[in-house]
C-alpha cells in the first residue's frame, strides 16, 4: 500500500523516496512494523483475554508441571495475524499474486484455528471443532491454494520439484504438483500446531524458518542470483520476502510475551496459520524439501504422534511416554526450559543446513 504512495512521492516530490522500492528495505520495514504492532497491542490483548477468562485448558494426563498454566490467556495468535497482515499490506506490492495467495491462506487457516479455539475456550466445548470438520476446512483451503498456484504458474520451474544439493535435478510434476502442494500446506499447518505445547517452543523455530525462507524468496525472485546459485527463478516470488519479514517481526513480538513463563499462548488460531504460511511459502519458492529439513523439529513432533498412535493401535504399547515428543522428554525429567532451548538449537542447525543447499549443489 505504501509502495504506491512512495512511487508517487518519488515522481512528484523527491527522488529519495525511491528507497521504498527496494525489496530488502521493505522487508526490514515489515519486520520492524510487525514487531512494533505486537509489542504495542500485546499487553492490551493479554488484559482483554484475561478479563474474559479465555484461558488455557490443561490435559489431566499431561505433565504435572503444566497444571500451573491453567487459565493462561490463549488465542494470542490473533495478535500475530494482525501484525503480519498489517505489515504485509503496508509494505508489500499489492499487485503481486504471491503476496495475496500466502496472506489469504494464512488468514483462512487462522480462521479455522479461531473457530476451534472459540468452541473450546468460549463455548466451553472441550473437543472444539471435530477432527473431521477441522481437516475438511484445512483441506478445502489447502487444495484451493494448490490449484491457484498451479493454474497461475507462468514458467515450468513453478511446478517442478527441486531436489536439494543437486543442481540439475528438477522433476516435472505436472498435475502431481497439486497433491504435493496440498500435502505440504496442510501437513505443515498441523505440524506446527502439534509443536505448540511449551512456552516459545513453536514460535522460535517458526521465526527461524521464516527468516531463512526470506533468503530463498529473494534469491529465487532475482534472475541473476537464481542463475548463479543454480536454483529455479520464480518471477515475483521475491515479494514474499516482505511477508516473511512480517512473520519474523510478529513472531519476535509474540515471543516477548510467550517466553517462559508464558503470559499468553498462541492457540490454534496462531499455530495452524503460521504452519500453513510456511508451507505455502515453501511451495511458492519451490523448496518443499528444504522446508522438510529446516522444519525438522516440526517433523519430529508429527512423526512421534503418528508412531505413538500406530503402535498403540497395533500392539497396545506406547513408544514414547507421551506424544508429541516434547512431552516425552518432560516426563523423563527434563525441565521445560531445557526441552525448549535444545529444540531451538536443533532448529538453528537444521536451518543452517537448509541455507547451505543454496550453494552446495
Amino acid at each position: 500500500m505504501l509502495t504506491l504512495l512512495a512511487e508517487w512521492l518519488t515522481e512528484n516530490v523527491y527522488s529519495g523516496f525511491n528507497v521504498f522500492q527496494y525489496l530488502t528495505f521493505r522487508a526490514i520495514l515489515g519486520v520492524l512494523t510487525a514487531l512494533l504492532i505486537s509489542l504495542i497491542v500485546g499487553p492490551a490483548m493479554i488484559r482483554w483475554l484475561s478479563r474474559y477468562q479465555i484461558g488455557q485448558q490443561i490435559r489431566e494426563d499431561g505433565p504435572k508441571s503444566h497444571f500451573s498454566k491453567a487459565g493462561t490467556p490463549t488465542m494470542g495468535g490473533a495478535l500475530i495475524l494482525v501484525a503480519i497482515a498489517t505489515a504485509t499490506l503496508l509494505w508489500g506490492d499489492l499487485h503481486n499474486r504471491y503476496i495475496w495467495i500466502v496472506l489469504l491462506v494464512t488468514l483462512a487457516f487462522g480462521a479455522v484455528g479461531w473457530r476451534d479455539d472459540y468452541k473450546k475456550l468460549i463455548l466451553r466445548n472441550s473437543k472444539g471443532l471435530s477432527a473431521r470438520a477441522k481437516y475438511s476446512w484445512q483441506s478445502a483451503v489447502g487444495l484451493a491454494a494448490a490449484l491457484v498456484l498451479f493454474f497461475t504458474a507462468q514458467t515450468p520451474a513453478e511446478t517442478q520439484l527441486i531436489v536439494p544439493f543437486f543442481k540439475n535435478v528438477m522433476l516435472n510434476l505436472g498435475w502431481l504438483f497439486v497433491p504435493l502442494a496440498y500435502f505440504v500446506i496442510v501437513g505443515s499447518s498441523n505440524a506446527v500446531n502439534l509443536t505448540d505445547g511449551l512456552d516459545g517452543l513453536a514460535i522460535v523455530p517458526t521465526v527461524m524458518v521464516a527468516g531463512a525462507m526470506a533468503v530463498f524468496c529473494y534469491a529465487a525472485g532475482n534472475r541473476i542470483f537464481a542463475d548463479y546459485l543454480g536454483i529455479p527463478h520464480v518471477p515475483g516470488v521475491g515479494e514474499v520476502g516482505v511477508f516473511c519479514g512480517a512473520m519474523v517481526g510478529a513472531g519476535l513480538g509474540f515471543l516477548w510475551f510467550n517466553a517462559y513463563p508464558a503470559q499468553v499462548f498462541m492457540g490454534d488460531v496462531g499455530a495452524l496459520a503460521l504452519g500453513a504460511a510456511l508451507g505455502t511459502i515453501a511451495v511458492a519458492v519451490r523448496q518443499e524439501l528444504v522446508l522438510f529439513v529446516m522444519g525438522g523439529v516440526f517433523v519430529m513432533e508429527t512423526v512421534s504422534v503418528i508412531l505413538q498412535v500406530a503402535s498403540f493401535r497395533l500392539t497396545g504399547r506406547r513408544i514414547f511416554r507421551m506424544a508429541p515428543l516434547h512431552h516425552h522428554f518432560e516426563l523423563k525429567g527434563w525441565p521445560e526450559p531445557r526441552v525448549i532451548v535444545r529444540f531451538w538449537i536443533i532448529t538453528i542447525i537444521l536451518v543452517l543446513v537448509g541455507l547451505a543447499t543454496l550453494k552446495l549443489r
